[in-house]
């Protein structure tokens, strides 16, 4: 039995205006539904191709506020997300979720800016300011990741130095393996390497499973690391 909290994320294109720019974007245009049947699911693909932009609509159409946090926080200090949301229908599963986390490395600021207006005496600021970026990242994930729940992170490697890529993956494993669900956009060939997770690429105009080796992430890096000399000379030769 599948016992993930969200087991499918349907999209009701009759509710998407019909001039919409979402109706443009070559992976999503075509997309109807996802099932996940993984507690860690990733989303990859080049720029531009939609991973966040249907990441940010299951979070929001899950509960979560779209610049980030947790189910409790709601605030907005610019609204850029898409009205996708309120096309996406999620199907869920029987269990109920203890905690959970809408993670974005864009607005994270804000959400930490958030985080020190909503303390009480009994909830005490976590005062992620007053650490650097990729401290108050991987302090705030070691911290929700500890209950069993909904996690949604749009490229959490942004802050995090390729140590603390590997710390985090032990984290995500574990918890998923306490019973957590991960949907996770990312370019980190480090997290992608989490045993068990489904990969779908957003690649090549639509949405399908990939390996671990067929990524763009893994390809290139391994291109690069293999063969750094030869790449460097192409990269930086003077244009014909």
């Amino acid at each position: 039995m599948n016992q993930l909290f969200i087991l499918r994320a349907t999209i009701q294109w009759d509710q998407v205006e019909g001039r919409s720019y979402l109706r443009h974007i070559p992976a999503l245009k075509g997309l109807d539904s996802i099932d996940f049947s993984s507690p860690v699911t990733f989303f990859v693909g080049e720029n531009g191709t939609g991973k966040s932009t249907l990441l940010e609509a299951v979070a929001v159409a899950y509960g979560f506020n779209p610049e980030g946090g947790t189910k409790n926080y709601r605030f907005s200090t610019y609204d850029s997300h898409s009205g996708l949301y309120s096309a996406i229908k999620l199907i869920k599963g029987y269990r109920r979720a203890e905690g959970g986390y809408f993670l974005r490395a864009e607005s994270f600021y804000n959400v930490a800016t958030k985080e020190m207006e909503y303390t009480d005496p009994r909830h005490p600021s976590q005062r992620y300011h007053d650490r650097s970026h990729g401290e108050s990242f991987m302090s705030l994930l070691q911290r929700w990741l500890g209950s069993t729940g909904v996690f949604l992170f749009d490229e959490p490697e942004a802050a995090l130095s390729p140590q603390r890529q590997l710390a985090l993956l032990a984290e995500i494993y574990h918890s998923a393996g306490r019973g957590s669900q991960f949907i996770i956009a990312t370019h980190s060939p480090i997290l992608l390497a989490i045993p068990g997770a489904a990969i779908l690429t957003f690649d090549d105009g639509l949405v399908r499973p990939c390996s671990y080796e067929e990524t763009s992430s893994y390809q290139i890096t391994k291109m690069f690391l293999n063969d750094r000399e030869r790449m460097l000379r192409e990269l930086l030769s003077d244009p014909e």
